[in-house]
């Protein structure tokens, strides 16, 4: 069963997402902010990483680029925000990140994503 971590700090949202991804048969690990995302990515093996970007603690800038940098991890990452700027995507993809998906989202088309990223980061 592959293992996805998931970390967003809107409770709402982290169960909505869990739920689906628990339907769609697989693992969920789920975090409140960046600090617990990183502590989990450094000691436990994952298949991807969905990340808020705005998280207290660690925002989710800094845990793409730790993950790629420091940890050098090549984990599939999908960042989901409400900021939907130019200038925060590029960011993000800039850091490391594999996708990129603007809040309010669609659950499936999230589990499409997921699928494709997994398939084709291995």
């Amino acid at each position: 069963m592959k293992r996805i971590l998931v970390a967003e700090d809107n409770k709402l949202i982290l169960e909505t997402i869990s739920h689906k991804l628990l339907r769609d048969g697989f693992e969920v690990i789920k975090v409140n902010d960046g600090k617990e995302c990183l502590d989990y990515v450094k000691s436990n093996e994952i298949d991807l990483l969905i990340t808020d970007l705005f998280m207290p603690y660690v925002n989710g800038h800094e845990v793409v680029s730790t993950i790629r940098n420091e940890y050098q991890r090549n984990l599939p990452i999908l960042v989901l925000s409400a900021a939907g700027a130019e200038d925060t995507v590029l960011k993000a993809f800039e850091l490391g990140a594999d996708d990129y998906m603007v809040k309010p989202f669609s659950l499936s088309e999230l589990t499409v994503r997921i699928k494709k990223l997994m398939a084709t980061k291995r």
